[in-house]
């Protein structure tokens, strides 16, 4: 599966990282001079957890930190019998 958040879409980006050669103006050098670009990807720290859905049905899915932080997430309760038989 990929790495991307149910609730908030995060997913993996791409950048650049650089490589600089000189001194940088501020410390008395001519300033820096980028010697080399290479291609870099940035992960979003994507949790798997269980979750109580809206229907009060319980379901794994994958989470970013931030939407967990936020309160988007209600987790269920830690023990099974809390929980009241479904009335049909």
């Amino acid at each position: 599966m990929p790495r991307v958040c149910d609730f908030t879409g995060k997913r993996t980006t791409t950048g650049n990282t650089y490589t600089l050669r000189g001194k940088k103006k501020y410390l008395g050098g001519v300033g820096t001079k980028v010697t080399g670009k290479t291609k870099r990807q940035f992960k979003p720290n994507i949790q798997t957890l269980t979750v109580v859905d809206e229907n009060g049905a319980i379901k794994r899915v994958k989470a970013s930190t931030k939407a967990i932080k936020s309160g988007l997430i209600t987790k269920p309760l830690k023990r099974k019998y809390a929980y009241q038989p479904n009335e049909a």
